[in-house]
């Protein structure tokens, strides 16, 4: 015989909402310590290239004692320059044990540094904030689903994120 259980409506939250929101947080947060359990001093660049993956860099940009701003990003190789795509910043409040995504980059062809979040009224940004971070869920499980670690022997250090001219 089953028991079933009947839980308050209060305890769920609807999707796309704000609690909804800070939940998906604590859940990148979770991701991203599994893919990186700790993180390199600020200014260096890691690299994560498991056998027939893209290579996935990680670089701190910013450390204090309750945050942290790192970019993550794909480096795929194709003619004529490397492709740095999807390319993230994210902040993590340590003492919330949450994750955000503050901020696509590239996103317009020139690559210049977009604001990830609504339109310039302010509308929408709660959706928009949303979905960045649902994305940068999806895709750190996915990174982990491809062997991606930068913890131990298999994190590298690399030189820079970009690609230089010589």
């Amino acid at each position: 015989m089953f028991i079933q259980h009947r839980y308050p409506g209060h305890l769920f939250s609807a999707p796309r909402s704000f609690a909804s929101l800070m939940e998906l947080y604590e859940q990148n947060y979770i991701a991203l310590r599994r893919l990186c359990p700790r993180l390199p001093a600020q200014g260096e660049h890691w690299v994560s290239a498991p056998q027939g993956a893209p290579r996935l860099y990680l670089s701190l940009i910013e450390h204090t004692r309750y945050t942290s701003s790192l970019e993550l990003t794909h480096r795929f190789d194709a003619p004529p320059d490397d492709i740095l795509a999807p390319s993230l910043s994210v902040r993590i409040y340590h003492d919330a044990r949450q994750a955000e995504v503050l901020m696509r980059h590239g996103a317009n062809p020139a690559g210049s540094r977009h604001p990830a979040f609504g339109s310039p009224d302010g509308t929408g940004e709660l959706r928009a904030r949303w979905s960045a971070n649902r994305f940068l869920n999806r895709w750190l499980h996915y990174c982990l689903g491809q062997g991606h670690t930068f913890s131990g022997g298999r994190a590298a250090r690399a030189g820079s994120l970009v690609p230089t001219a010589e």
